[in-house]
């Protein structure tokens, strides 16, 4: 009977396991695969040319641009929009009548398309003309055109994506606040502990888990960045904004050279493989503590 019992659990578990390895394992062992080739994404016939993509990449300057930007679009996303999303998620902690509103309103950011999200920073934050660009320009205040320039590009497609993101970290930070046991709040306050003393020695240990998966999502995103960039500047001005995802693009659909893709593909998933490790081991200590 218990045999039969474990036979019925392997059959129940094969649809989700045939899946995983048809859309995360084969693609990413032909990534791998590619990489090493000079396959062009429409002939079927390929060479085999070891390191050559690899070696290529090193000695391309845009390469370590991308992964310049690609750092600083990190270094940005792991401090805005969380201290946003904590600081919201805090003050909506005490509003229990209302937060239901403020959490639709600040989702629509999130919820819409990156198309639509771009376009209307294109046309009413960012225009010269018609947007608050130009109506601060009338007042002596003139931020120029930062999409154009190539010290600020980057700075302002990150804007666009961090309004995007940061009510998705409210949503999630506020989920975990809530879970905070009420006795350790109340015990707190009556101690004396002002707002402050209260997130930092109640309410941040009983999430820290929640904030340290975010963190790693956030990374793990960061290297993926590709939508908002590609919309607004596409990798430019003078590819001052250029990222890995549109560095790879640019070889798989501009040049048809998808083996060197691949390879910057792999670099991606590297980045995201470390950061996948650190939260492991930040997890393994915090089941230890």
């Amino acid at each position: 009977m218990r045999q039969r019992k474990m036979n019925w659990n392997y059959i129940l578990v094969a649809p989700a396991l045939l899946i995983s390895m048809s859309v995360i394992l084969i693609p990413g062992l032909m990534t791998i695969l590619y990489s090493f080739t000079d396959y062009n994404g429409i002939s079927q016939n390929f060479n085999f040319v070891g390191f050559k993509n690899f070696i290529e990449l090193f000695h391309d300057r845009l390469f370590f641009i991308a992964i310049r930007n690609n750092f600083i679009w990190t270094v940005l996303f792991i401090t805005i929009p969380v201290f946003i999303g904590m600081l919201a998620a805090m003050l909506l902690l005490s509003r229990t009548k209302t937060r239901s509103i403020y959490q639709v309103a600040f989702l629509i950011p999130y919820v819409l398309a990156p198309a639509v999200n771009a376009m209307l920073w294109l046309n009413i934050i960012f225009s010269p003309v018609v947007g608050i660009i130009a109506f601060l320009k009338n007042f002596g205040i003139d931020f120029g055109s930062p999409l154009a320039s190539m010290k600020s590009a980057i700075f302002a497609c990150a804007s666009v994506d961090i309004w995007h993101y940061w009510s998705y970290l409210t949503v999630i930070y506020l989920a975990a606040l809530r879970q905070t046991p009420m006795d350790q709040v109340e015990a707190a306050r009556i101690d004396g502990c002002n707002g402050w003393q209260l997130f930092r020695y109640i309410y941040l240990p009983n999430i820290r888990s929640t904030v340290n998966l975010m963190f790693v999502m956030i990374v793990i995103g960061s290297f993926l960045a590709f939508d908002y960039i590609k919309l607004l500047t596409a990798g430019g001005p003078a590819h001052s904004t250029e990222v890995l995802g549109t560095y790879a693009y640019s070889f798989a659909f501009s040049e048809m050279k998808v083996g060197k893709a691949a390879a910057v593909g792999l670099f991606m998933s590297f980045f995201g493989l470390i950061a996948s490790l650190v939260y492991t081991r930040m997890s393994r200590k915090e089941t230890m503590d």
